[in-house]
């Protein structure tokens, strides 16, 4: 089994600090850290004990979060949450799948459905009508006992990473999308797609998600059509690297406003690290509109990193701080 790549950056960051690592010769993405002082730490994949349980466990519920966020002052979407029938009895509640439809007719069409605790964006659809709802709403409670209808809004999508006080990471994600050639079907530049980021160590696109050809249907489109020369063409609606989507490293150029914004959100949700996803229109400019879509406790960076030798700098940068920080 091929080290995963938070293993190979820890691997590198212990020797700067005199650490010694520790990982699970079988389950390769779990690992003890023992600092010089002799301090000791834990880790599984991306998720380090740098933040208290408390805090990670409501990052991971989006539907406290939201609370949390708008309690303090916050803009978030529009939304309420929604249960399968067993939970809906268990809590004595009447906010089961078919309220989530009354609820997002009043929001008006389309709105965004989404799992209460998933991660990497699965599941997360843009939806235009009563069929699509039903259809995803089930999807989501085969796996998850709920799900947050919520008011979709425009704008481009960014993630600040932010470390205590110190904005260390900002890109803007771009949805998964193929540029066309004026001879190949869209499945056939998804495959080139899929080859292109397979040999960049990110993972594989699910060509087999619903979401992709409701995405094309709604362009008149499908996996046999025969793409114009230049033309692009978005096949998903969320911007998850994990699902696809590019990165337009913007770290350099984030604007304060947006930096002290993700900073007073950390302090206020009672985390260290997080991934602090935001919709605005320019997180270059000062701070107009904007909407905070999610807090993400224990972010990955692999996808971010496979986009050249500066972000998989950043990225072990981040890591040698998240553990002199455990350490001291």
């Amino acid at each position: 089994m091929k080290t995963p790549f938070i293993v190979s950056i820890l691997q590198r960051v212990v020797e700067q600090i005199g650490a010694i690592l520790i990982v699970d010769p079988e389950c390769k993405f779990v690992g003890h850290i023992t600092f010089k002082n002799g301090k000791k730490t834990v880790f599984r994949s991306t998720q380090f004990n740098i933040n208290g349980f408390g805090a990670a466990e409501i990052a991971k519920d989006k539907g406290c979060s939201s609370f949390l966020l708008k309690h303090f002052g916050y803009k978030v979407p529009e939304g309420k949450t929604f249960f399968n029938e067993h939970l809906c009895k268990k809590i004595d509640t009447l906010r089961n799948i078919d309220d989530g439809f009354d609820y997002a007719k009043s929001l008006g069409f389309p709105v965004i459905v989404k799992p209460l605790n998933l991660s990497q964006g699965r599941l997360v659809t843009k939806v235009h009508n009563k069929r699509e709802y039903y259809q995803v709403a089930k999807k989501i409670l085969q796996i998850t006992s709920g799900f947050i209808v919520e008011r979709f809004h425009v704008g481009n999508d960014y993630r600040i990473l932010v470390l205590d006080e110190e904005v260390i990471i900002t890109y803007q994600r771009i949805p998964l999308f193929v540029v066309g050639n004026g001879r190949s079907s869209v499945w056939e530049l998804l495959q080139r797609k899929q080859l292109l980021l397979n040999k960049n160590g990110r993972k594989i696109i699910d060509l087999e998600d619903f979401r992709i050809k409701k995405k094309l249907q709604r362009q008149k489109l499908t996996f046999d059509s025969v793409i114009p020369k230049d033309t692009i063409v978005y096949v998903l609606d969320n911007a998850n690297l994990s699902s696809g989507g590019e990165a337009i490293d913007l770290t350099e150029s984030i604007h304060a406003d947006f930096q002290k914004l993700a900073i007073n959100i950390t302090k206020d949700m009672g985390l260290r690290l997080v991934g602090v996803d935001i919709i605005t229109n320019d997180i270059t400019k000062p701070m107009g509109d904007y909407i905070i879509i999610e807090v993400n406790g224990s972010p990955g960076l692999q996808n971010y990193a496979s986009f050249g030798e500066l972000q998989t700098q950043r990225v072990e940068n981040l890591y040698l701080k998240v553990l002199q920080a455990m350490e001291n």
